[in-house]
């Protein structure tokens, strides 16, 4: 860790401005990759590491420590570390994080959504945000990519702080999903739930998600995205239905008890299908 990166000020002190600390991590970002700026980001979630190797060359590859306010990671599956990638034979740089900060590690809201705010900051318009999670179409088999449309964010946060009012109508771009859909016809599309966790949720609390208008229910995305819309980004979010929710059985099953291993399992078996549909999808941007 550089003497920069250990003299940047905490997220955690109230009296730091998280945007100034993402401003620096950009800065950093520039340093260690040699461009001023980036065109897209991606967070891949649990499952989805092996889909930035499909994108195009990796021209720089750091640790997320190696950055102002970004922490290593904590769950199986990510990386804890981020590309600089270029875009197919293009001149575009995509900055692909291999890890985020879930809202459950109680490192706080900001330290959630520092990925995206750096991004921002680092000259990134278009966002990507991925995750593996619970489908409630029991015809969603595990493997399956479903584009989100909408979300419904129950953990009780917002990273919007103080009188900062921002408009989520249309927080997931119908203009990036119709690029999907040229790629891939048969994506579907839902509504993703996001729960506090890490627990999973309940058979009773998927069914709630359900009523309340979820096809899909993890512990990541919502916060970040809305951090994305304060900065102006164009957001994409996909789901990798790594199982079915709680409770809900596959067609002529029986439901399942869940693990967070075959979350990784079901990633690593649909790999390349949806890792070559999404590196389709950016270089069409």
């Amino acid at each position: 860790m550089t003497d920069d990166v250990a003299q940047t000020p905490s997220l955690d002190d109230p009296g730091t401005d998280p945007k100034a600390v993402a401003q620096a991590a950009a800065d950093r970002v520039a340093e260690l990759t040699g461009v001023a700026s980036h065109d897209v980001a991606l967070v891949l979630g649990s499952g989805w590491a092996p889909a930035g190797d499909l994108l195009g060359e990796t021209l720089a590859t750091f640790a997320t420590t190696d950055l102002p306010g970004f922490s290593a990671a904590a769950v199986a599956g990510h990386s804890g570390t981020i590309r600089s990638v270029r875009i197919g034979d293009t001149e575009r740089r995509a900055l692909v994080f291999g890890t985020r900060t879930h809202y459950y590690e109680g490192r706080g809201v900001r330290a959630v959504v520092h990925g995206v705010r750096t991004a921002a900051a680092a000259g990134v318009r278009t966002l990507v945000l991925t995750n593996g999670c619970g489908g409630l179409d029991p015809t969603w088999t595990p493997g399956t990519p479903v584009l989100i449309s909408d979300h419904i964010n129950l953990t009780g946060a917002s990273p919007l702080e103080g009188a900062t009012f921002v408009d989520l109508t249309d927080l997931y771009s119908a203009r990036l999903r119709a690029i999907c859909h040229g790629v891939d016809p048969t994506l579907a599309e839902g509504v993703y739930v996001q729960f506090r966790g890490p627990q999973y949720e309940t058979p009773a609390e998927v069914r709630m998600a359900g009523i309340l208008g979820g096809t899909l229910v993890g512990m990541s995305t919502t916060l970040e995205a809305i951090a994305a819309r304060e900065a102006g980004l164009e957001v994409l979010g996909i789901s990798l239905v790594t199982n079915l929710g709680a409770g809900i059985a596959p067609p002529g099953g029986v439901a399942q008890p869940l693990s967070h291993e075959e979350v990784i399992a079901a990633g690593k078996a649909a790999a390349e299908r949806v890792g070559g549909m999404l590196a389709e999808v950016i270089r069409q941007f």
